[in-house]
């Protein structure tokens, strides 16, 4: 790392701290190609760490990968009307191949549903075949006008569930289980706490019968969009003839889910736990969840220090523990502390020689703490430092949560104002009109990021629409959102 004068305050300027931090972390940078981005290795490591721990819930929930080429054929995405018409103004186009006019334009991938169901169709046969369970790890590309690394980029690295049911019910089943899923792993493995939740019809996935988010409340009170889980009913299944035989011999529609998470979450990961210091990662998802900085005054402590530190690295990483160590020389030991800090890693061992004569190390935790702790015994008391941080980074995100949440407000005024003022979640009745909804965006900036699941709801549900003053037909979370 060049730099070393402090990144800007999140009071001062939450937007430059946010990307003062993904530089000072070394997560990614700016590619030549405008609005795309490169993930440096410290961002990609926990690129990776999230692609394998959901890797495993999909194959413990029956999901198979499979791969999907990055090219559609244009005419594909006009098959499904409201896919087409969502989807249109952020395609990139492909006119020319190998020096020549192409018969067909082609669309590079902006999600797969199209491409995927044209395959589904030549699959499906039979009930028995039945239900299809697939996911793909690719990148997509939409053409974002305004970027900003990891939150919104040109292309982007996902993951994209697709199946094929037999019933509404199958297929509603399968949405809802993937929500939960992706709640679970946004709070066991983020420490990131959300709110699940119904799309608004004005806020769902293009061509979908519903969609469900979970949305997540970052430091500076703005909502992100985490994850979204869609049941598409048979609207795919309709325009690219996905039938199967019924048990009876009847031909029938079958009813499509999709779902997908992406390298969105990391922005999400940065705005819920970062500070003025730099990047704070939940261990579970860090590269390194534990670096050793060996310590010496001459070439017999170096040789003596690095020796203890390399000896406890084997130690650690037969433990199963992700461990480095920095042996860099000509280099104060405080330099490399900060360097460690900025870039997120969960916990630092210093090791000197009063160490070596302890038999401790000296622990720091990158959310506060330092003491000695004895070498013997060390790996066990890692793993339940690990999951003592990941419980303390996800209660400190839902308290800074609550804290920013207004339920029932008395008034439109109190409504605005929140908004205005300090900004977060807003809970209240909803009448459900489309053009309500609409104008409460133009006029606050706010959408409505779900409709509450019933865990999330006040205690009693609000009767008026805080807008209009109607009864309300279900209880709206609003929010400013990224």
């Amino acid at each position: 790392m060049a730099e070393s004068k402090a990144i800007t305050t999140r009071a001062q300027d939450f937007s430059a701290w946010y990307n003062e931090l993904i530089q000072r972390a070394e997560l990614a940078d700016h590619s030549p190609v405008r609005g795309c981005m490169v993930i440096r290795p410290n961002g990609y490591a926990i690129w990776e760490q999230m692609q394998q721990a959901l890797d495993r819930m999909f194959k413990e929930t029956g999901h198979q990968n499979a791969y999907f080429p990055l090219f559609i054929p244009q005419s594909f995405l006009s098959k499904e009307a409201e896919h087409v018409e969502g989807f249109a103004p952020e395609t990139a186009v492909v006119t020319h191949g190998g020096g020549k006019l192409l018969d067909e334009p082609l669309v590079v991938r902006p999600t797969s549903e199209t491409i995927i169901y044209s395959m589904f169709a030549k699959w499906i046969q039979s009930w028995r075949d039945l239900p299809v369970l697939m996911n793909q790890w690719a990148n997509v590309v939409r053409w974002e006008m305004r970027t900003r690394l990891f939150l919104r980029t040109t292309e982007f690295l996902w993951q994209e569930g697709h199946t094929a049911h037999i019933s509404e019910e199958e297929a509603e089943a399968e949405t809802l289980l993937i929500l939960s899923l992706y709640r679970r792993f946004m709070e066991e493995w983020i420490a990131m706490p959300v709110v699940t939740g119904l799309k608004t019809d004005g806020e769902k996935f293009a061509g979908a019968l519903r969609t469900y988010s979970c949305e997540a409340l970052m430091q500076d009170n703005r909502a992100l969009q985490a994850g979204t889980s869609h049941n598409l009913g048979q609207n795919f299944a309709k325009a690219f003839e996905v039938t199967y035989q019924t048990a009876e011999g009847e031909r029938e529609f079958v009813w499509n889910t999709s779902w997908g998470v992406s390298t969105r979450m990391i922005g999400g990961l940065i705005m819920t736990h970062g500070d003025d210091t730099g990047l704070v990662c939940p261990p579970r998802l860090a590269q390194w969840q534990v670096v050793i900085v060996p310590i010496w005054r001459s070439d017999e402590e170096r040789d003596a220090t690095r020796a203890a530190a390399l000896e406890l690295q084997a130690t650690l990483r037969a433990a199963g523990l992700r461990v480095t160590v920095d042996q860099r020389e000509g280099m104060k030991p405080g330099a490399k502390y900060y360097e460690w800090e900025a870039r997120g890693v969960p916990f630092r061992m210093e090791l000197g020689p009063r160490d070596l004569a302890s038999g401790n190390v000296m622990l720091a935790r990158r959310t506060g703490g330092k003491e000695p702790v004895p070498q013997e015994g060390l790996a066990e008391r890692m793993h339940a430092e690990i999951d003592a941080m990941q419980v303390a980074l996800l209660e400190a995100a839902k308290a800074r949560r609550e804290a920013n949440t207004l339920r029932g407000p008395k008034s439109k005024q109190e409504f605005i104002d929140f908004l205005e003022r300090d900004g977060g979640f807003v809970y209240a009745g909803f009448c459900g009109d489309p053009a309500v909804e609409a104008e409460i965006k133009e006029q606050t900036k706010a959408t409505i990021r779900c409709l509450p699941d019933p865990e999330f709801r006040s205690p009693e549900a609000p009767t008026t629409c805080i807008w209009t003053g109607k009864p309300a037909t279900v209880e709206a979370m609003w929010a400013r959102a990224y």
